[in-house]
């Protein structure tokens, strides 16, 4: 039986607790654990904001769609890895197909997206605007990543893809990301997070995962952080009811990443 390792400020740390059970959904067998009591979710944030979110805010929007390139061409090394931990989940192969394979073809997707970006850190909104008679003095309105992190709460039945398809777009805007998989299935979330993490291919703090409970996470989550969640309108309302959360969150209900470029850029000065 398994323990599942939470990821977070660069090091993999189990919980204190006995945590969730787990259960191999073909036979009812109990196959691991899951637990986040004991972790400091605070430092977790304020990790992500200090560590992962300078290291891609250096990076220009070509920089991070290569890096998005190269980890899904990486994670399809390891298709039938995930495939065997999928069967788990009590997914047929064709089921696996659409979760594991169309998850990393998210990541491709979001990786040719940077040619419609200049490979600068920012983007420019608009047309400049001429402010001088002389026409010495102009404005341009910029987007440039929020300082925060994207944390992204996920629905059971796209342990992969879910992940995937949010983490593509706040990585290809320069904002790192925790994952919150829901608990039942976690245990494919987690084997591909342990691969991403291996690779070395992302910088440190641009990814971190959780399995388990999300504790008091949302108590400590800012105006420069984004909210992202895959579930039902009650899980909704829920969510926009917390004081500090309700003005960062945005409802993908369908599981699609569209709109949240409205989250997670932001204007800035050049």
């Amino acid at each position: 039986m398994i323990t599942l390792g939470n990821y977070i400020t660069g090091n993999w740390i189990t919980g204190d607790a006995e945590g969730q059970p787990l259960y191999n959904a073909v036979n009812g067998e109990e196959i691991g654990r899951a637990s986040t009591r004991g972790l400091d979710f605070d430092a977790i944030l304020n990790y992500g904001r200090k560590t992962g979110n300078p290291a891609l805010r250096a990076m220009s929007f070509h920089q991070r769609g290569l890096l998005l390139r190269a980890l899904a061409l990486h994670l399809r090394e390891h298709l039938e890895f995930f495939y065997r931990i999928s069967y788990l989940t009590g997914a047929t192969r064709a089921d696996s197909f659409i979760d594991i394979e169309g998850g990393i073809g998210n990541l491709f997707s979001y990786a040719s997206l940077r040619r419609k970006f200049p490979d600068t850190f920012f983007c420019t909104d608009g047309e400049a605007v001429n402010l001088g008679i002389a026409g010495t003095f102009i404005g341009q309105h910029i987007l440039v990543p929020k300082e925060g992190v994207a944390i992204h709460i996920n629905a059971f039945n796209f342990p992969v893809w879910g992940m995937l398809e949010n983490i593509a777009v706040n990585l290809l805007a320069g904002v790192p990301a925790i994952v919150k998989p829901a608990t039942a299935t976690s245990y494919l979330t987690e084997a591909v997070v342990r691969v991403i993490v291996s690779s070395g291919i992302l910088p440190p703090g641009a990814l971190q995962l959780i399995c388990g409970s999300a504790g008091n996470l949302l108590d400590f989550v800012d105006s420069q952080d984004t909210v992202t969640f895959t579930g039902s309108a009650s899980t909704g309302q829920l969510l926009k009811s917390h004081p500090r959360s309700r003005k960062s969150l945005a409802n993908f209900p369908g599981g699609s990443s569209n709109g949240m470029w409205t989250y997670i850029m932001r204007p800035g000065r050049a």
